[in-house]
């Protein structure tokens, strides 16, 4: 029976080649999915031999580790040489969008807690 093995979902395409390819590598035996049209399927890897399952899963916990150590490693580095975003630069980039999220999160804020508010009185 096939086992859902790793959703492609919000996976850049650069991540889901290096996943292939070390499946690929060590041989697993693995077939993918679309979601369709109407988004009602999964992409994913599905892997087709049971047995090969906890291997799999190894492999995949390694590479993940490895990733996250890479991300990290990087944004350490932008954020050492300054190119690391913030909310100042961000702003800075895009006031307008910015001006707008604050007034959104306020608005939301204010009608939350308006029945509230009227409990005090």
């Amino acid at each position: 029976m096939a086992h859902l093995l790793f959703r492609l979902r919000h996976v850049t395409e650069e991540e889901a080649m290096e996943v292939r390819q070390l499946l690929a590598a060590h041989g697993m035996d693995t077939y993918e999915t679309q979601a369709g049209f109407f988004r009602l399927g999964v992409d994913a890897i599905w892997l087709r031999d049971s047995g090969q399952l906890d291997e799999a899963k190894a492999l995949l916990a390694d590479y993940q580790t490895q990733r996250l150590a890479n991300a990290r490693r990087e944004h350490q580095a932008a954020i050492e040489r300054g190119e690391a975003p913030s909310l100042w630069k961000r702003f800075a980039a895009h006031p307008l969008q910015v001006i707008l999220v604050f007034v959104a999160v306020v608005v939301i804020a204010l009608l939350t807690l308006l029945p509230f508010i009227g409990l005090g009185r």
